[in-house]
C-alpha cells in the first residue's frame, strides 16, 4: 500500500509577513502538514526569520525553505537551518536550489552544477556536526551545541530541487532527498524517479533512502471564477521556466511545450533584472497586490499543460496519480507574488481537497 505523502503548501511568502504566525495557524487548521516559503534575497522577507516564528506559532505544522539558495555560506545556512530545526522542536525540513530570482537579482546566474554539488557536501557537512575543509581551513558548528544543547537535536533533512539531469545526480549522490521540478506530468516524473533510482544504484546508495518528492501548482476553482488560476499563474511560470533554461528540450517535452517555457524564461529575465521591475500595482489593488508576471511569459494554456486545475474532486484525483508514484513529499503551490493575498486558494486546497486524500 503507498503511504501517503506529505502536502505541503509552497507559493509566495504569505502577505504581510508581520502576521506570519497567524497565516501558519490558519494552514495547520486547513489540513496542511507543512509550509514552505521561498528564499529569494531583495524580494521576499528572510525565510529563516520567517519560519521560526511559524514555528513557534504551531504544533504540528511543519516547516521548511523552497527554495532556498546558496547565496549565504554554507556555515551560515546551516546555522540558520538548524536554529529553525531546533526551535520548531524537529519540524524543519529544507529544500535548496542553484539559485533562481535571487541570483538575478543580483545579476549573476545559478551557480554551476559542480559547485553546488560542492556547496550541497559542505552544507551537509556542518548539519552533521562534521569538520568542514574550505581552502585548507577547517571550521565546524558543533560547539555551538554545547554553548546551547537545546540546538543539539537530529539534522534537518535537506532536499534538492531538480529539473535537468545533472542536478537531480547531485540530489542522488549527496542530499536527503529530491523534489522534482517537471510540472504534473506524469511521464516526465516517472522518468525523473527513473533517473534518480539510476545514480543511485550507480553510486551504491539504497534507491529507498532518497526520498522523493515534486513540485506542482494547484488552482481549486469554480465556474465562472478564476482567480485561483490567476493566483498561480506566476508559479507555473516559474516553475516551467526551469525547464525552458536548455536551448534544447529535455527528454518527454516536446518542441512546442519547449518554445513556450523558452519564452517564460527570457520574459521574466527581463523582471528580475530591473530593480524596480514588476512592482506595478493592480488596477484598484490594495499594497502588496502587484503585476509581477507578464502575461506574454504564460498563461491558461501553460497553466493546462503544467498544473492541476479544476474542481475539487479532479484536483484530488490528480493528486493522488502524483502520490501513487511513491513520492513522500508534495509541494503544492497555491500562489504567487502579488495575488491572492488572503491565501484563499491555499485555504480551500486544504480544507477542500486535502480532505479527500486522508
Amino acid at each position: 500500500m503507498t503511504r501517503s505523502p506529505e502536502f505541503w503548501r509552497m507559493g509566495a511568502t504569505p502577505v504581510p509577513v508581520t502576521q506570519i504566525a497567524e497565516f501558519a495557524r490558519s494552514f495547520e487548521a486547513a489540513g496542511w502538514d507543512g509550509l514552505a516559503v521561498g528564499e529569494a534575497h531583495g524580494l521576499l522577507p528572510d525565510p529563516y526569520v520567517a519560519l521560526g516564528i511559524a514555528a513557534s506559532a504551531t504544533t504540528t505544522l511543519k516547516v521548511g525553505s523552497a527554495v532556498a539558495v546558496p547565496l549565504r555560506h554554507p556555515l551560515l545556512a546551516a546555522s540558520a537551518m538548524a536554529t529553525v530545526q531546533a526551535t520548531s522542536g524537529g519540524r524543519a525540513r529544507f529544500c535548496l536550489g542553484r539559485g533562481d530570482g535571487a541570483v538575478k537579482v543580483l545579476q549573476q546566474k545559478p551557480m554551476p552544477v559542480a559547485r553546488f554539488d560542492e556547496y550541497l557536501r559542505r552544507l551537509q557537512g556542518y548539519l552533521g556536526r562534521e569538520e568542514v575543509d574550505i581552502d585548507g581551513v577547517p571550521s565546524a558548528m558543533t560547539r555551538q551545541d554545547d554553548i546551547d544543547p537545546s540546538l543539539g537535536v537530529e539534522k534537518p533533512p535537506v532536499d534538492v530541487a531538480a529539473t535537468g539531469p545533472k542536478t537531480l545526480a547531485t540530489a542522488a549522490r549527496s542530499a536527503d532527498g529530491v523534489s522534482f521540478s517537471v510540472g504534473a506530468d506524469l511521464e516526465r516524473l516517472r522518468s525523473s524517479i527513473d533517473s534518480a533510482h539510476e545514480v543511485c544504484r550507480a553510486e551504491g546508495r539504497d534507491v529507498d533512502d532518497l526520498d522523493l518528492g515534486c513540485y506542482v501548482q494547484v488552482a481549486l476553482t469554480d465556474e465562472g471564477d478564476d482567480s485561483a488560476r490567476e493566483a498561480i499563474r506566476g508559479l507555473v511560470v516559474t516553475h516551467a521556466r526551469f525547464s525552458g533554461f536548455e536551448p534544447k528540450a529535455a527528454a518527454g517535452v516536446v518542441e512546442d511545450e519547449h518554445a513556450q517555457y523558452r519564452t517564460a524564461v527570457e520574459t521574466m529575465e527581463t523582471v528580475y533584472r530591473d530593480p524596480r521591475g514588476g512592482v506595478a500595482r493592480i488596477a484598484g489593488g490594495a499594497p502588496g497586490e502587484i503585476d509581477f508576471y507578464p502575461r506574454e511569459a504564460g498563461a491558461d494554456e501553460l497553466i493546462d499543460q503544467f498544473a492541476i486545475a479544476g474542481p475539487a474532486e479532479y484536483c484530488a484525483e490528480r493528486l493522488q496519480q502524483l502520490a501513487d508514484l511513491g513520492l513522500t513529499r508534495i509541494y503544492i503551490g497555491t500562489r504567487a507574488v502579488g495575488v491572492d493575498l488572503d491565501e484563499v486558494n491555499a485555504d480551500r486546497v486544504g480544507r477542500e481537497v486535502l480532505s479527500l486524500l486522508r
